[in-house]
């Protein structure tokens, strides 16, 4: 969505990366927000506001970095993630061997349709994946707007045979703690499984890529030369870059809060509604002229 004021540079506004309790596409609002005044985040083809924020955290002072850590290491414990759908299900039983977590993704998702091009399916990321590691165990995780069918993006049935476990409901953090690697197109669920330590491999070109962070299978944009440490990617990505807002106050918050309310048992606010989200849109746009 775009956004501008009379005298406020035009903005991209689109969720941030710790979004819920629940799914969007099932119209619960999120908890935080960026708005980005060059392009955003999930569209590598123009600069966006977080690649600058990336280049520039190689000069964050230690301080800096302590609270980025001490932040990664509160989301690992606290068991948040993007949505936080509350999946109690047990893990299906996962053979042994070399195991790669490969997360589906809506295929008319932006993020698709900019940021990937010789592999641009489910189908097409995980035959590929099975054809660079033939002995692997293949892990596939559907996306959960796919499987409450809400959005496209079922495997055919070619894909789906060279699958050695289809983990349908399954609780994807539970996943990244049981597999050795993850194999994505532009997957937020790449950047998840970074923040805990678990290699990432990308066919597709997702903010997370290009860094040095990742094992890069796909082109990324030229311009991503910076070689940031996780610390220096997780300030500039969780603290930097969103604005978070805090629905027990309705105010902004810092971003350890929303880790808090997200991780509260009783933190499903999708019964407020849209109300929340407008509101959240109206306050964080007022932080706009921080990127002037």
């Amino acid at each position: 969505m775009r956004w501008g004021a009379h005298d406020s540079p035009e903005a991209t506004v689109e969720d941030g990366f710790l979004r819920s309790k629940g799914l969007g596409a099932n119209l619960v609002p999120p908890l935080s927000l960026v708005l980005d005044d060059l392009g955003i985040y999930y569209d590598p083809i123009r600069e966006s506001r977080l690649e600058r924020l990336i280049a520039q955290s190689l000069s964050l002072e230690p301080a800096a970095l302590r609270r980025a850590e001490a932040l990664r290491q509160k989301i690992i414990k606290s068991g948040v993630s993007k949505y936080n759908l509350g999946i109690k299900a047990a893990l299906p039983s996962l053979p042994k061997g070399h195991r790669i977590l490969v997360p589906g993704q809506v295929e008319d998702d932006a993020s698709i349709k900019l940021g990937t091009s010789k592999w641009q399916t489910n189908s097409d990321l995980l035959v590929e994946t099975r054809r660079a590691n033939p002995d692997a165990i293949l892990i596939y995780k559907p996306h959960p707007d796919v499987e409450a069918g809400l959005r496209d993006g079922g495997l055919s049935n070619e894909a789906a045979a060279v699958a050695d476990i289809i983990a349908t409901n399954a609780d994807a953090l539970g996943l990244l703690a049981c597999v050795d690697s993850v194999w994505t197109m532009t997957s937020t669920l790449g950047f998840e499984a970074l923040l805990r330590g678990v290699p990432v491999t990308c066919l597709g070109a997702p903010f997370y890529a290009g860094w040095g962070l990742t094992r890069d299978i796909a082109a990324t944009p030229d311009r991503r030369t910076a070689r940031p440490s996780l610390d220096q990617f997780t300030h500039a990505t969780l603290i930097d870059y969103p604005r978070y807002y805090d629905p027990e106050t309705g105010y902004p918050c810092p971003p350890e809060v929303a880790v808090d309310r997200l991780a509260m048992s009783k933190g499903n606010y999708s019964g407020l509604g849209l109300r929340l989200l407008a509101k959240a849109q109206g306050a964080l746009s007022t932080y706009a002229h921080l990127w002037r």
